[in-house]
């Protein structure tokens, strides 16, 4: 599993701009490792106010009980790394 760092450095290369949608399947992992990752984020408090998942055209994964495609994150996550 990635850490959360390695998660954003792959978040800031796909999107070009903090804060920008970008699809979860652009990470590279496969589905059930997608949902495990973005799910363990998002349960943690101190994560996910930085998390911002949305749905939309794309691979659908089940995060935290939802079916999401996409994923931005806010800049101040730089704080927890």
């Amino acid at each position: 599993m990635l850490s959360l760092k390695e998660v954003v450095d792959r978040y800031q290369a796909l999107a070009g701009s903090t804060g920008a949608s970008v699809l979860l399947s652009a990470f590279g992992l496969s589905p059930q490792e997608t949902s495990r990752l973005f799910s363990a984020l998002d349960e943690d408090y101190h994560i996910s106010r930085f998390l911002h998942f949305s749905c939309a055209k794309g691979q659908r994964y089940h995060v935290a009980g939802e079916d999401v495609t996409h994923v931005s994150i806010d800049p101040g996550i730089s704080s927890l790394l």
